[in-house]
């Protein structure tokens, strides 16, 4: 039985945590144990070429640990109850997904009884934060190690280290940097970090191949997205399904430009075709079947959600109580959402539900009032100028 110390690094197979896993075992002694995290991103070729790179490394145990059902049950699906999207553009496609990682990090940290935990995270960005806020909730007792924050590592360092070390490979640095998710893509590079370049065609992971214009309905129950014209999925295929129909138009391509945790402005490319179609059918959805303070207080407390599971506090407890507000607004949000697909732009056309309000008896708006009389419109109108009327007879007094 090995007395070495027993270290978990979040593992995505690429310079810094490969320089990571070989500094862990060679400098402090560790005996490394690696992880990757299944949140949409990953086939089963990726799969087995990660776990062929921990083996290459030396790792002692390899694991890829598949939250994604877990991600929508627990993440997904109250974004799409608040109609989340972070600056009124993102639809959290990395955020979001960093915070489920982080958790199953944790958890599988504690079962193999680690003694500390460690990323590449550099200092400069958002996920040194969600990263360290849940493993100092989840797992305080442990050390976390960030070896390419804390030693301000360039990118020759770590090459040579590794080669050093009989690690001698290709080490390519891409163009553009990919996070791909189950809640959408990212996309970073030399223009995302001006403030006036776009991202050219060529960065964008899916190329604008269908022409033809394109009618779909989507279905809700209870608020989550389930269907595609007629045809019933659990919501995570109902999500991958979409996302195969609408990203071949260039829909849900956008930057997002927004306030990072440490302060600084960011600004990140996305490509999110199934959740930009997915927010907007269901909110227009809710604009017919909920009423108008339920949208208001939904509003408000969606954008408080969406901004804590930005910064990584999706444990906060607070959370919790939003999502059961959340989840109670869903129960009339059942119905059809007609949308059309066109290249690089998308059109809603309508809806189809039992509880659509529209499609009451008391009046149609701008035609025909059945439920009241105009003689209760005189009445309605003056009882509700009062306070104004009020206000304005007072001032004008005191102003004299």
């Amino acid at each position: 039985m090995s007395n070495k110390k027993k270290v978990l690094l979040a593992f995505s197979g690429g310079l810094d945590t490969s320089y990571c896993a070989i500094w862990l075992a060679k400098e402090k002694g560790y005996e490394v144990h690696t992880a990757a995290v299944h949140t949409g991103g990953f086939n089963e070729a990726e799969e087995k070429a990660l776990a062929e790179k921990a083996k290459n490394l030396g790792i002692k145990n390899h694991v890829m640990l598949n939250v994604e059902e877990e991600f929508y049950e627990k993440g997904i699906k109250y974004l799409i109850f608040g109609n989340v999207l972070k600056n009124h553009t993102y639809p959290l496609s990395v955020s979001a997904e960093r915070v489920f990682q982080a958790v199953a990090i944790a958890e599988y940290a504690k079962e193999i009884g680690a003694d500390a935990i460690a990323h590449g995270s550099t200092g400069a960005g958002n996920d040194q934060v969600r990263f360290d806020l849940v493993f100092n909730v989840m797992a305080p007792e442990m050390e976390i190690i960030t070896p390419i924050r804390d030693q301000k590592l360039s990118r020759e360092e770590e090459v040579e280290y590794l080669q050093q070390n009989g690690i001698d490979q290709e080490w390519e640095k891409a163009k553009y940097s990919i996070n791909k998710g189950l809640w959408g893509t990212s996309v970073g590079g030399a223009e995302t970090l001006t403030s006036h370049l776009g991202l050219p065609e060529g960065a964008w992971p899916t190329k604008v191949s269908a022409k033809e214009p394109k009618t779909i309905e989507l279905h809700f129950e209870n608020g989550e997205f389930v269907g595609i014209d007629g045809q019933i999925f659990d919501p995570v295929q109902a999500i991958k399904e979409l996302e195969k129909i609408a990203s071949p138009y260039g829909v849900g391509r956008d930057i997002h430009v927004g306030d990072t945790i440490i302060g600084i402005k960011g600004r990140v490319g996305f490509e999110a075709a199934a959740p930009m179609l997915i927010i907007k059918a269901h909110q227009l959805l809710e604009k017919h079947t909920l009423g108008k303070w339920q949208l208001y207080w939904k509003d408000q407390l969606a954008e408080w959600y969406g901004m804590l599971m930005h910064e990584g506090q999706y444990l906060d407890p607070v959370m919790r109580n939003i999502e059961t507000f959340l989840e109670d607004t869903q129960k009339n949000v059942s119905g059809k959402v007609f949308l059309k697909l066109e290249p690089r732009r998308f059109e809603l056309q309508g809806i189809e539900s039992e509880n659509d309000l529209m499609a009451s008896n008391f009046g149609q708006y701008g035609e025909m009032n059945n439920a009241w009389s105009g003689e209760d419109v005189k009445g309605f109108t003056k009882i509700l100028a009062n306070s104004m009327l009020i206000q304005q007879k007072v001032q004008e007094q005191n102003n004299d």
